[in-house]
């Protein structure tokens, strides 16, 4: 999955797939490894359900989660506010953009 992601990102594309029984849409930003040491995506989720109802929203994804992982071809620019490509909260980080 390491490989998609980072092509996601690279290529600026949408990500599809189900988190917590949530179908996601989301633009990645940066992937690596958590502080808990799980491979860890953020992401702004532009669409589809979350437990907190909040979208769309910045968020941290365990990677290991992720189900029916997907890449579009729906593009994104990449410009969001609030993205640090130095995340605090992964370190090391594989591929950001």
């Amino acid at each position: 999955m390491s490989d998609i992601i980072c092509k996601a990102i690279q290529e600026q594309k949408v990500l599809k797939f189900t988190y917590d029984g949530h179908h996601r849409k989301v633009e990645p930003y940066c992937h690596g490894r958590s502080k808990k040491g799980k491979e860890s995506l953020r992401g702004y989720q532009i669409a589809g359900g979350s437990n907190s109802r909040r979208v769309p929203f910045w968020r941290l994804f365990t990677v290991a989660k992720m189900r029916n992982l997907t890449l579009t071809d729906e593009p994104f620019s990449g410009d969001r506010p609030h993205y640090n490509p130095n995340d605090k909260d992964l370190s090391p980080i594989h591929c950001n953009i």
